[in-house]
């Protein structure tokens, strides 16, 4: 079994704020994952595509999850879903919606989308180290996650 402080995960999120708040969250869950950021949609997609270059000469780089914000400059979290779909070796990364929309159209479009989950984004820090604690658990100890190093491109 990986190790999940091995699997790195990569956050879209254009607030700073909220980027530092759950880089801290991370910490105080004791999640030792590798956590990369990203503030717009456009950054996500080329930075997965950057490192899927990278992969494929050696080391592979492409996170075990992506945390993605709904709302982003450039490309929203929504038309990054509708892109990951687009590429066999992005598709396969596990994409939990994290946001702080509660509203039920944003939850349906992101689960039609091929998002895996939806999380409203917790207003008090406290709440937040209990849902990355429930994250590291759920995503890391208990599913088993598609073999990153495998992924084959066939975009």
């Amino acid at each position: 079994m990986k190790d999940r402080g091995s699997i790195p995960i990569l956050i879209a999120d254009d607030d700073l704020d909220d980027c530092e708040m759950i880089r801290e969250a991370f910490a105080e869950s004791r999640l030792l994952n590798e956590l990369h950021f990203v503030h717009d949609g456009e950054a996500l997609i080329k930075n997965l595509h950057d490192r899927w270059k990278q992969s494929e000469n050696g080391k592979n780089l492409m996170p075990g999850l992506i945390l993605l914000d709904l709302n982003m400059p450039k490309m929203d979290g929504r038309e990054v879903l509708v892109e990951l779909k687009k590429h066999s070796h992005l598709s396969q990364i596990p994409v939990i919606v994290l946001t702080t929309s509660q509203v039920e159209e944003d939850i349906a479009r992101s689960y039609n989308l091929g998002a895996n989950s939806f999380i409203t984004k917790p207003v008090e820090f406290q709440s937040l180290v209990h849902v990355m604690k429930d994250i590291g658990r759920y995503w890391f100890e208990i599913v088993a996650l598609p073999n990153s190093g495998s992924r084959k491109a066939k975009t």
